[in-house]
């Protein structure tokens, strides 16, 4: 007679947020299926679900809280994570039904809550079987071709508008040796490009700078400059965010200029008045950013700026604003993303005085919006007729697909339309004629 060996609980997963959580949600689910766990793709199929929610505005916790009512709603058994899990009494008021709450990167804690809501039945046919280590078998919840890759936690910054350190804690670089082992496997198992990730990518490794590794034969730094070259010498592209532009990060670009590193940076203004960072308490705030600009493009003339800015930020006046359009003219960024200021629970910007009106702010955001609007299009005008290597992301049924830029990161900027595309494959790196362009995104066909 067979034997019917039993159904290994399934767990479901809400992963909201940054890149940052969707890596703490991909080791989560690594975790709990190397021990035996399977996932489901849906609430009805779930013996529990987890909801790793973000917490860093306001109408992120609320959306945050409209996934975990959901969740419940479609299931009954959810356990919390994340950035919000700090506020677990909030959460609890609204569901006193959820199972477990925990913190952010709480690994353990959360693996811990789903071994006591869907304990794993024991079975002398499946425990006496030899299983993988963790790190052989990650499960990603990005496509095949592309991975991000988290090389800190935390903050050491105390900007006025953020908790991120509350959330996170201070600053905790990862080993450089673990972090390109992680890469190795990565682009091992499929990974063309890299997606180098942390609260403050430019201040990787200031905690454990006494602290190289071996590795292949020689150490590496724990700095950013050494991370990335030895990155880009085992992917196809590497690509980095969240940098602010301190001095150090000139050393960088050469290795854009090279082609080990894509020419590519994310880095997050916020603001470019004066009087408006000071009281947002921002770093690397001086006054020689857009002569840094310049020297970049001068060393490496396709490197791509992308950016974030907040407006209606306590004390903005007009004449602040008004500043911040005049030196968006001048930087001539090629991504941006605008925000209008939103308190967050427990932030110093809250108690800050003249608080701007709403109506203010939204006039304001929208006449960021057209002006990046305005000089992202040029910028892709430009690029008309020019052959830039493109990474396909997608490829559809009629000949169609869908690709990137070097220019271009997953989600936040524009793609690359292509047409006469029917043979490629998602993660295949082709050169493209680029024949048109909008405000976001290219129309080209492989060359």
């Amino acid at each position: 007679m067979a034997t019917v060996l039993p159904s290994p609980p399934r767990v479901g997963m809400v992963s909201l947020g940054c890149p940052k959580n969707l890596v703490d949600s991909e080791r989560i689910l690594t975790r709990l299926r190397a021990e035996g766990y399977a996932m489901s793709p849906d609430y009805a199929g779930a013996d529990v679900v987890l909801v790793n929610t973000c917490g860093f505005l306001d109408s992120a916790k609320e959306e945050s809280l409209e996934a975990i009512g959901e969740a419940i709603a479609e299931n009954g058994r959810v356990i919390v994570t994340g950035c919000f899990g700090k506020e677990a009494k909030t959460i609890r008021d609204r569901f006193p039904n959820v199972l477990a709450i925990t913190g952010a990167h709480e690994y353990e804690q959360v693996v811990d809550a789903v071994h006591a809501a869907a304990p794993i039945g024991r079975s002398p046919y499946l425990d006496l079987m030899p299983g993988a280590a963790v790190e052989d078998t990650d499960l990603k919840l990005t496509p095949r071709h592309y991975s991000y890759l988290k090389i800190s936690e935390g903050c050491n910054h105390r900007c006025a508008f953020c908790i991120i350190p509350q959330l996170r804690g201070d600053l905790v670089s990862r080993r450089p040796d673990a972090i390109l082992r992680e890469a190795e496997k990565l682009v091992a198992a499929g990974t063309k490009e890299l997606l180098v990730i942390s609260q403050d990518t430019s201040a990787y490794g200031i905690d454990i700078r006494r602290e190289p590794r071996a590795w292949r034969g020689r150490e590496v730094a724990p700095a950013m400059t050494d991370l990335a070259r030895e990155l880009g010498r085992i992917a196809p592209w590497v690509r980095l965010h969240y940098v602010y532009p301190y001095p150090h990060v000139d050393a960088v670009i050469p290795l854009m200029a090279e082609g080990l590193v894509l020419p590519y940076l994310d880095i997050p203004f916020q603001h470019a008045a004066p009087a408006v960072l000071k009281r947002m308490k921002r770093p690397a705030n001086d006054a020689k950013v857009l002569e840094r600009l310049r020297k970049w493009r001068a060393v490496c003339p396709d490197i791509a700026i992308r950016s974030t800015f907040v407006v209606g930020f306590p004390g903005e006046t007009e004449a602040d604003f008004q500043y911040l359009l005049d030196w968006l003219d001048e930087a001539q960024l090629d991504r941006v993303g605008a925000f209008r200021f939103e308190p967050v629970a427990g932030a110093a910007a809250n108690t800050l005085p003249d608080q701007v009106p709403e109506t203010v702010k939204e006039e304001r955001y929208a006449r960021i919006m057209a002006k990046t609007a305005a000089i992202s299009a040029a910028k892709l005008q430009a690029k008309i007729g020019r052959a830039l290597p493109v990474i396909i992301d997608e490829v559809g049924d009629e000949g169609g697909a869908t690709g990137r830029s070097q220019a271009d990161a997953p989600e936040i900027d524009g793609q690359v339309l292509l047409r006469d595309a029917g043979h490629l494959r998602p993660g295949d790196i082709v050169n493209v004629h680029v024949e048109d362009a909008d405000e976001h995104d290219l129309f080209a066909a492989p060359a």
